[in-house]
């Protein structure tokens, strides 16, 4: 199984810093990409801190590492919901995981690093996004909430190793001190900035299928009270009833394919349980002056009845369009039970055409996941910003100068909102001649203004939730239809060079080697009594202006870039793969792939190719070639007039011309990738 290695701080700050002021991107995203603020006020309130806006990541692959946790800040995401979290942090997790080829499914649940490892990464992240704002970008438009996410029951929970994860993330103060002298020299003016250190104090409570209801209630009271988070707890679509869900998924969307375990019905928590614990822990989250809310929704335990993932997976968990229909019923009935009583944040199947409708209905924070997974005009995080895009759009139509006013106009229920108030005429006619005027809706209602918002909240959820349900944006018919694949097939160099397997990796991994145009000899290098001799047996082209590598420490085989690569053969598993140290690719006997470290003033390349191990080392004019057989000093460009060494029999120079091609391309001066960041943070690679 393909591991995953955080990249170290300097490294990614390096990086981060040279991409930005050399190609005007981040991490591969372009500048043009990132969200660039707005005329309106688009911030919320998340437990008492102030988030520049309502839009983040779903806690998934979009924040395990702290390049994603980056790059969705860039594009928008305010409230980052940190990759879940757990007392077994040994998992073995099958590949591939994550199957967007129509609606979305995958089998990974919870980190792949270990609680140390994602707690460090979460902390670089937030200094990464420090220093991103002490230079400048995003000026006004930069508060941001962290969220961490535990799982997933109470033992684990209380342990001690979870609980120093939720301390760290509380004061990471040391954490903060070590990485601030981890700053490379490059970027000395950064070490001063006023790293935050309280990361976090929100959690939301993540549960498995069959979770015990007593469970819930007392793992959210632990957090509430012992570790004093603010809480939200992450609820089951399941909570519709088996009639309802099947009903819904088969009969009005016609997914009839998917089917619900009834396992998944038999041991989840019951409605009645929900609500009853619900109704108790937000009287303890008050009573403790904390906050306390709920998620809608988690994803959907369904039964396997595809070949993408491997076949010892027998349930896989559904989630993007027929999650989003199920997750908003859910809404629509707890707040028939609830009102606006609670705040309730949002996850599933959401996107550009209904991000907007999602904060019309106060749900906040909207998170996303399964959409910022795909390709399209704008792909992988590129797709956030568009998010917000759309919102103001939607605002600026409505005359909304916030969000709040946006909920009261959104649906045209502002006026039987306002009826709904009982207020005294000369208000109430006041907040009239507002509503038509464009007016200040918020100075005019005055007090009054929160009751007004909270009853459109009502309104436009029963709204919404019906047009829905007639909505064909979200029937199987419209979504049946997986990308395209050409028939050809991927090899080590060349492909369509459509790049879609870049922005689509939520983590990063693949990136562009600029190369000349030509052909790689391929030849044998022989004895020819005192001297050499060249046998050439073919060339292998390269006839396009860039190739694909994938960076090995960031790629954990999800499987996304295969789903959208028009070719066969998966870059992942197909493309030139880069260990971002030699004890890494030494670790990983059964892949082919490059490691390069530095030796004195020159670079050493290991290599596996076809299962064989070289290695190639720069020596001024000169390299060692070696490999099993094997130790020559040759010059590149004379291989039989310069060669000196033991051989044992005939030498293949094809690995010698692919690692020269490839070490030209990953070193060049504007190359900006790991491989040449970690060079120039001189870090052992």
């Amino acid at each position: 199984m393909a591991e995953l290695i955080p990249v170290p701080f300097k490294v990614l700050a390096t990086r981060l810093f040279r991409e930005l002021a050399q190609k005007k991107a981040a991490f591969d995203l372009p500048v043009a990409r990132f969200f660039q603020g707005a005329t309106v006020d688009l911030s919320r309130t998340v437990h008492g801190q102030r988030a520049s806006s309502p839009f983040g990541p779903a806690a998934g692959p979009h924040t395990q590492l702290a390049q994603n946790i980056v790059l969705s800040w860039l594009v928008g995401g305010r409230v980052i919901e940190l990759k879940t979290v757990q007392i077994k942090d040994d998992l073995v997790i099958p590949r591939p995981c994550i199957d967007m080829q129509t609606v979305g499914f995958n089998v990974e649940w919870s980190q792949e690093l270990t609680l140390e490892q994602s707690l460090e990464e979460y902390v670089k992240a937030s200094m990464l996004i420090d220093m991103l704002k002490a230079s400048g970008w995003a000026p006004s438009y930069a508060d941001t909430v962290f969220d961490m996410s535990v799982g997933y029951d109470l033992a684990g929970i209380r342990s001690a190793r979870v609980c120093s994860f939720m301390a760290g993330l509380m004061d990471a103060t040391p954490i903060v001190a070590r990485l601030r002298e981890q700053i490379p020299p490059s970027l000395t003016h950064l070490r001063d900035t006023p790293f935050v250190t309280r990361i976090s104090d929100t959690v939301t409570l993540s549960t498995f299928h069959g979770c015990p209801p007593q469970e819930i209630e007392a793992i959210a009271a632990f957090l509430l009270q012992e570790v004093g988070l603010h809480v939200v707890v992450k609820l089951n679509p399941t909570l519709l009833g088996r009639a309802q869900v099947t009903e819904i998924l088969h009969e009005r969307l016609g997914y009839r394919e998917l089917n619900v375990p009834a396992a998944a019905f038999d041991k989840d928590a019951t409605w009645e349980q929900v609500t009853g614990f619900v109704d108790r822990l937000g009287t303890l989250a008050h009573s403790l002056g904390r906050g306390f809310g709920v998620k809608f929704s988690n994803t959907l335990l369904v039964d396997n009845h595809k070949s993408f993932f491997p076949a010892s997976e027998k349930v896989m968990y559904l989630s993007g369009p027929p999650l989003h229909v199920l997750a908003m019923l859910l809404v629509r009935r707890f707040r028939q039970i609830f009102g606006d009583r609670l705040p309730i944040s949002f996850s599933g199947g959401i996107d550009a055409g209904n991000f907007a409708d999602a904060v019309a209905l106060g749900l906040q924070p909207v998170s996303v996941c399964s959409d910022m997974l795909k390709s399209g005009a704008y792909s992988g995080y590129a797709r956030g910003a568009r998010y917000l895009v759309n919102l103001v759009k939607r605002m600026n139509a409505s005359g909304a100068a916030d969000i709040d006013q946006f909920v009261i106009k959104a649906y045209g229920h502002a006026q039987t909102a306002l009826d709904s108030l009982a207020l005294l005429a000369q208000r109430a006619q006041a907040c009239r001649a507002a509503l038509e005027q464009g007016g200040d809706l918020r100075a005019t209602a005055g007090e009054a203004f929160d009751a007004w918002v909270s009853a459109a909240r009502l309104l436009n959820t029963e709204t919404y939730a019906d047009r829905m349900l007639s909505d064909p944006r979200y029937a199987a018919a419209d979504n049946a239809t997986p990308p395209k694949k050409m028939g050809t097939r991927l090899t080590l160099f060349d492909c369509m060079t459509c790049d879609k397997c870049i922005p689509v990796c939520p983590n990063d991994a693949n990136f562009v080697l600029a190369t000349p145009k030509g052909q790689l000899p391929i030849e044998r290098l022989m004895r020819n009594g005192a001297g050499w001799r060249i046998e050439t047996m073919g060339v292998i082209t390269h006839d396009k202006p860039w190739q694909i590598g994938v960076f090995a420490d960031a790629c954990n085989e999800c499987g996304n870039c295969d789903v959208f690569c028009p070719e066969d053969g998966a870059p992942y598993l197909s493309k030139p793969l880069f260990f971002g140290s030699v004890a890494a690719w030494a670790q990983t006997p059964t892949r082919d792939g490059f490691a390069y470290e530095k030796v004195g003033d020159g670079l050493r390349i290991h290599a596996r190719l076809k299962g064989r191990v070289v290695s190639l080392e720069t020596e001024g004019s000169k390299v060692r070639y070696r490999g099993n057989g094997f130790d020559l000093r040759l010059d590149p460009v004379d291989p039989a007039g310069s060669a000196e060494g033991l051989c044992d029999g005939p030498v293949d120079l094809a690995p010698l011309r692919i690692m020269e091609l490839i070490r030209s391309a990953v070193t060049a001066p504007d190359a900006v990738n790991y491989i040449s960041a970690a060079l120039l943070a001189t870090t052992s690679i």
